[in-house]
């Protein structure tokens, strides 16, 4: 048995339970610590990388940088060393879910619940930040969620602290889904990754899906360095608009343009759902618009999604202060000639001689001065745009103009109030020319929607669909389907086509597979019967031998009769069979107990009778034997032999008074008592009698 087997015990300390998992580069086992008698979460290198001196750098490296991580957010690390050629660590063993498989299950999730876990995820990182330590893959599938939906970061595996130089420009770690731009193109990583992957957990819980997906990890990485994110809230419109803002500020392309720390970050997060909790979540928080010189701005970009939102550029840095421009002179400018020499040694004329470059100097730089004067009077002045999001039409206006911005209203069908700003682009905080033009798009309120077709997504493209078309999904039902796959959705009520009002709510109905059926009661039915009537099931027959049933009858069924079952699974019979048939073996001449050996040995039984010989050579053998030999019988069937038992012949002459009359009888002796079959002859008065007995011995 090897060690990672059940009960195998690993460095004779930790005993093998059951496996939990593979990844890349490690088993994990959970096991039992016999020497503190916990259980750990046991990580065994696969042994294909111990022998690389990178992989093994990093696989310490994990150990190394977890185990100074102790934190109430952070997975803790009891142990490690060497065994059997390979690395292991010993981990706190976490019972709950990753926060993969609440996405999975729960997506999208309650603004406050996500907010909620994502400030965890940031409070673990800002830890591991401040001793130096850069996850580099922090992903849902690396977040262990309990019931009280407390979260804790794992997996230090591709983790940089100090100088190490792993992982350093020109390498790429990570999952795609969740790597920075900068850890796309290979570049050096900071803590700004971590915050862009943390961005990504938080629009995946929001929406139930990643904002960048593709067949191949190469392509997903392009469009992390290349494509905007989609807005949020055209997945899920129940996103306060505030939550979107910051989930875009956390997705910018360039790390300068993210939140700076966790700390700014998480403080951000908490005014969110302060303002949710109480009712406005919709509009940004304060604090984001004293974030200074527009660090929203290249979350603009997510702008350019299809549809009604205004685009702008991916990625727009805010406007910085343009370069000095030095303004070119006009005009051919030479040295003037020179003097002619002075007649009578003038030392006056010879000083204008050498003062006259000076001079030319001073009216070079004295036009170039002025143009840059010139240039700084009438370059555009900057403004930060205000944020307007949630602010009615006619209050949003007011707001830009008095700032010296034009107002651009845009109309737009949403659940949101009429006339009232649902978004604006470039969003708040942004940098931008005075007089530029700012688009606002402003609800038009609840228009008309039509019910999108969702049968065979599954259940979170269908919530994101239905979202999408601005309704909202009242309750998640479930109903058995022949159809559609266990898990996939396969109606909406009302149903696909309908018109309704946006915002409105639909029940959205997901396969819980064939519904099972009463299995049909067919014990006592031939087999050909039986089989017609479970056609919709697969049946499978088991032979067995029968006396007592015709051969062919079902003598049994699994299920029983009127139990219910699915379709096409399996229903066993059990069905009668004739016994099979054997020889007779021939027993006479045998003794009684050679005869019965042979008997059973033919798998068939025996009866004895006995029968009186005067013949005593055939005492005690087989008389004869029915059924005779050679002859075909079931298994199972009674032969009978008759057993000789030897009694001399005994003569008796009388005479009687007549002498015309003599009576001479001959015969073994007496009739024996007890059962038995006899034969009679006689002739006149002479009379033999002969029998036999099933009583051994009776009359013998």
């Amino acid at each position: 048995m090897s060690a990672t087997d059940p009960d195998g015990l690993v460095d004779n300390r930790y005993r093998i339970l059951r496996r939990l998992g593979t990844g890349g580069m490690a088993d994990v086992f959970l096991a039992q610590d016999t020497q503190l008698e916990r259980e750990v979460a046991l990580k065994l290198l696969h042994r294909r990388f111990a022998e690389d001196p990178g992989f093994v750098e990093r696989f310490r490296r994990e150990a190394q940088a977890a185990a100074n991580l102790q934190h109430p957010n952070v997975v803790a690390v009891y142990d490690r060393g060497t065994w059997d050629g390979t690395y292991y660590i010993a981990m706190e063993y976490l019972q709950g879910r990753t926060l993969k498989q609440v996405i999975r299950t729960d997506a999208p999730l309650d603004p406050l619940r996500a907010i909620d876990i994502c400030v965890q995820i940031l409070k673990a990182t800002r830890f591991a930040h401040r001793r130096g330590v850069i996850h580099r893959d922090l992903k849902p599938h690396n977040v262990m969620v309990d019931d009280q939906d407390h979260a804790k970061v794992t997996d230090f595996g591709i983790a940089r602290a100090g100088a190490s130089d792993m992982t350093e420009t020109g390498s790429i770690m990570g999952t795609a889904q969740y790597l920075s731009p900068e850890q796309a193109q290979g570049l050096a990583v900071a803590e700004a990754s971590d915050l862009y992957s943390i961005g990504v957990i938080l629009f995946e819980m929001l929406t139930g899906q990643v904002p960048f997906d593709a067949e191949s990890a190469v392509t997903i990485a392009l469009k992390h360095v290349s494509e905007p994110p989609p807005p949020p809230r055209r997945l899920n419109p129940d996103i306060p608009p505030a939550l979107e803002q910051t989930v875009l500020w956390a997705l910018n392309k360039d790390p300068a343009d993210r939140p700076q720390d966790a700390d700014e970050f998480i403080s951000i997060l908490e005014g969110v759902r302060e303002a949710v909790a109480a009712g406005g979540g919709a509009q940004p928080t304060a604090s984001m618009t004293a974030l200074g010189g527009g660090v929203l701005a290249g979350a603009a970009g997510a702008a350019a999604a299809t549809g009604p939102f205004p685009r702008v550029a991916l990625g727009e840095r805010p406007l910085t202060e343009p370069a000095t421009v030095v303004a070119p002179v006009t005009g051919q400018y030479a040295p003037l000639p020179p003097p002619p020499p002075p007649p009578y040694g003038d030392e006056e004329r010879s000083g204008w001689s050498r003062a006259w470059p000076w001079l030319l100097a001073l009216l070079v730089l004295a036009l170039i001065a002025g143009g840059v004067v010139a240039f700084l009077l009438t370059r555009p002045v900057k403004v930060t745009v205000p944020i307007v999001v949630n602010d009615t039409q006619a209050v949003a206006t007011s707001k830009l103009e008095a700032d010296g911005l034009s107002p651009n209203p845009i109309q737009q069908a949403s659940t949101e109030r009429a006339g009232t700003v649902i978004y604006q682009s470039p969003l708040g905080g942004t940098r931008v020319n005075s007089g530029a033009t700012i688009d606002l798009t402003v609800s038009s309120g609840p228009g008309s929607t039509t019910v999108p077709a969702v049968v065979d997504l599954s259940q979170t493209q269908a919530v994101a669909q239905l979202h999408l078309a601005g309704l909202k999904v009242s309750r998640v039902l479930t109903e058995p389907s022949s159809a559609v796959p266990s898990g996939k959705a396969t109606r909406t009520d009302p149903a696909a086509g309908t018109d309704l009002q946006t915002g409105q709510g639909v029940v959205l109905y997901l396969s819980s597979g064939v519904a099972p059926v009463p299995v049909p009661s067919v014990t006592g039915d031939s087999l050909g019967t039986a089989q017609a009537a479970l056609s919709n099931f697969h049946v499978q027959v088991t032979n067995q031998v029968s006396t007592s049933q015709a051969p062919g009858t079902v003598m049994s069924q699994t299920p029983a009769g009127g139990h219910n079952a699915l379709p096409n699974s399996t229903v066993s019979l059990v069905v009668a069979q004739r016994p099979p048939t054997v020889t007779v073996p021939n027993v006479v001449g045998d003794s009684p107990t050679a005869a019965e050996s042979a008997i059973t040995s033919a798998g068939l039984t025996y009866v004895r009778t006995f029968q009186r010989t005067a013949v005593a050579s055939l005492s005690n053998q087989v008389l004869s034997q029915s059924p005779v030999q050679s002859t075909k019988v079931k298994r199972g069937s009674s032969v009978t032999i008759v057993i000789g038992r030897y009694r001399p012949t005994n003569t008796q002459t009388n005479t009687t008074s007549n002498p015309s009359t003599t009576n001479t009888t001959t015969g073994p002796g007496p009739i024996p008592t007890g059962t038995g079959t006899g034969t009679t002859t006689g002739t006149g008065t002479s009379t033999t009698a002969q029998g036999t007995g099933t009583t051994p011995g009776s009359g013998l």
